[in-house]
């Protein structure tokens, strides 16, 4: 089996599909293939675990002291997608697994079960991760809903990317701000699941306060697949950013430059700052103000503050 394809099969594991692309690629270079007849234990209780164990072709049993009825003895039946065992050396099996027919399994050794606590867009360390990071972090109410602030679009679109297998990436967008929102209100994120498809994915999103839906937004996902490139090409001649003024910098700047109105450099200086989660240095920095009749397009560079997780999720 070639690696492409072990790792779009773990991205259908549901116990792996909360972790980065990244964190799949790192896997499928540390599986081990393990083949097993009828009739064979794949692991015995009270045996040291080994490692994870994911169901790649074939079914096995779980058997041991097990108080199961027999209406619900399919729950003990494990197929393709399934997964049993512990990833750590210390764990003990708490029961049998039997192979029911030929069966083919992929075992993440022990040693590698750290790969299965990535930090990602679902799972951030709040004490590292970077201001936006901290910011897309939502608090999932029922299966399909999420809850959290204010900046809405890219909120939505990180609920969304929530219910997206981790190889499909967000490709397009469209939102639409139906109503007024207030600030001082969490806001309820529910998605939709249009479509599930192997390569692609769409989903809704609306953003409600007071029962009330304020945004939605529709998203569609991609697996990533060689095509056709409609991005202009030629990068516009713009200067460097190290030789650039942050907006934090600029501003600065501008409360003592004496070209710009008093009253406005006055109003500047008692506003309230609040750093933004993103760094943004302008290409043309200019002296105009809202009054000022100014072209209606900006070159800008742009990067997160602090450090972001390794989730291209996360990074689109």
């Amino acid at each position: 089996m070639d690696t492409d394809s072990v790792i779009e099969f773990l991205g259908h594991v549901p116990l792996l599909q909360r972790l980065p692309s990244s964190s799949l690629k790192k896997i499928a270079q540390f599986v081990q293939i393990k083949h097993f007849q009828r009739g064979d234990h794949i692991v015995r209780e009270g045996e040291n675990g080994d490692g994870i164990y994911f169901i790649w072709d074939g079914e096995a049993e779980v058997c041991g002291p097990l108080n199961v009825d027999e209406e619900n003895r399919t729950e003990l039946l494990l197929k393709r997608y399934d997964y049993f065992s512990y990833g750590t050396a210390t764990s003990v099996h708490e029961a049998d697994v039997i192979a029911l027919s030929k069966l083919t399994c992929l075992v993440l050794p022990s040693e590698y079960s750290s790969l299965m606590k990535s930090k990602s867009i679902w799972n951030a360390d709040e004490t590292l991760c970077s201001m936006l990071e901290h910011i897309l972090q939502l608090d999932p109410i029922e299966c399909s809903n999420a809850l959290h602030l204010h900046i809405w679009d890219l909120q939505a679109l990180a609920a969304a990317s929530k219910t997206v297998d981790s190889l499909k990436f967000v490709h397009s967008l469209h939102s639409y701000f139906l109503l007024a929102g207030d600030l001082n209100m969490p806001i309820i994120y529910q998605v939709h699941r249009l479509r599930d498809g192997n390569s692609f994915a769409t989903r809704r999103v609306d953003a409600t306060q007071k029962g009330n839906v304020v945004f939605t937004l529709l998203a569609s996902f991609q697996k990533e697949e060689e095509g056709f490139e409609h991005q202009e090409v030629t990068m516009p001649s713009v200067p460097a950013p190290e030789r650039l003024l942050s907006m934090e910098e600029l501003r600065e700047k501008r409360l003592t430059d004496p070209r710009l109105p008093r009253e406005y450099r006055n109003k500047v200086a008692t506003k309230n700052f609040i750093p933004w989660p993103v760094e943004i240095k302008f290409c043309e920095p200019n002296n105009s103000t809202n009054q000022s009749k100014t072209p209606p397009s900006l070159k800008y560079w742009f990067r997160a503050r602090g450090k972001l997780s390794d989730d291209q999720a996360l990074h689109r």
